[in-house]
């Protein structure tokens, strides 16, 4: 196993002991089964627990040096599959209130894995994730279409959603090239994951008629380049287009282009996706901007409404520390899993040739 993680820093902006104090606000908040719930009971409200979120907040941890918490959380998940690979949408205080499984919930288990993997270096440990992550993929790509994007969800009944969110498959290509690295280390190969992922990053890149239209979320337009299938030039036009409707200056990047609101997790994965296209300059420049957001703990406000100029929702949530964390960490390249969204086992993401280009009608054109 590798050394002991040293948390990242970022000169002028955050220290490691800031990092370590935001970590400490995720542990703070997380249940003592090892779930991360969106936050601690607020007001008599508990938040809830989705499976996305909870790997991403224990990918922090494991960058801030916490890898007893971050352990405890993955083996949370661990424990609480579904036979078909899945996750239930939401837990609330251990009780499941949406048992739909998510497609982009499931796959992300293979980024959490692969991310500790790579910080940690412990073999052991990927071997013993290693059945949950095959079982989490499968799940996956079974609600993948012919053309290649994968519908969101699974009902509890078997159906499958009737349409793929962009920000959903644009998370899940990055989760499958990290599972096709998982699986080649391990000596598992799988080859049909990765045309699976090839067919997902070409239809994420050039056929947005293959999901719903959420063009409102700040997401649906950056998530493209953080996930990885749109880099290059592609990424520099999607970026530019979109950043007067999303960025308020001195602010942040807002949630949703109709609503006053910005938040600190979209404004630090924007970071990340700025960063991964390129564009540190303006990487750091956003990720000391949202610093307004943090709360004298370490914790991170998850939201500002700039017209009532209150804190919305007013909670201070784990993903968006885990977003500051794991921002912080790809600005300093500080852990081996901090060019995670750059390449992945020294294979740069970026755009993929469809796999089966008569499946999506590439094949077609010109014909």
């Amino acid at each position: 196993m590798r050394s002991e993680v040293v948390p990242p820093s970022v000169p002028g902006v955050v220290t490691a002991d800031d990092i370590v104090a935001t970590a400490r606000s995720i542990v703070a908040q997380q249940e003592p089964s090892g779930a991360i719930p969106w936050f601690a009971p607020l007001d008599g409200v508990p938040g809830h627990v989705d499976a996305w979120n909870h790997v991403e907040a224990a990918m922090a941890l494991t960058v801030a040096g916490l890898r007893e918490h971050a352990r405890l959380a993955y083996e949370w998940l661990r424990g609480v599959q579904r036979p078909d690979g899945s996750w239930p949408a939401k837990w609330v205080l251990g009780e499941v209130t949406e048992p739909g499984g998510e497609s982009n919930h499931a796959a992300y288990l293979a980024v959490g894995v692969w991310h500790e993997l790579l910080v940690t270096g412990d073999e052991d440990f990927a071997r013993h994730m290693w059945p949950a992550v095959r079982a989490a993929v499968e799940f996956a790509l079974g609600l993948q279409t012919r053309r290649g994007e994968i519908r969101w969800m699974r009902d509890p009944d078997g159906r499958a959603a009737d349409h793929a969110l962009l920000t959903g498959c644009s998370s899940i290509y990055q989760s499958l090239r990290c599972a096709v690295a998982l699986a080649e280390h391990l000596g598992e190969p799988q080859p049909d994951w990765e045309l699976a992922a090839d067919q997902l990053g070409h239809v994420v890149a050039e056929h947005p008629e293959a999901f719903a239209d959420k063009s409102r979320w700040s997401m649906d337009w950056y998530y493209p380049v953080l996930g990885g299938p749109v880099r290059g030039d592609a990424a520099a036009r999607r970026l530019a287009e979109g950043w007067d409707t999303f960025v308020v200056p001195g602010l942040g990047c807002r949630c949703v282009s109709d609503q006053p609101w910005v938040t600190a997790a979209e404004s630090c994965e924007l970071v990340m996706a700025l960063d991964a296209a390129g564009d540190r300059d303006r990487a750091l420049e956003l990720f000391a901007t949202v610093q307004h957001l943090r709360h004298e703990d370490g914790s991170y406000w998850t939201g500002w409404q700039f017209e009532n100029r209150r804190h919305f929702p007013g909670d201070r949530s784990t993903y968006t520390a885990a977003a500051v964390i794991l921002a912080a960490d790809v600005l300093a390249d500080a852990s081996p899993g901090a060019r995670l969204f750059k390449e992945i086992a020294g294979r740069p993401l970026g755009p993929s040739a469809a796999a089966d280009p008569v499946a999506c009608g590439c094949a077609l054109v010109g014909v």
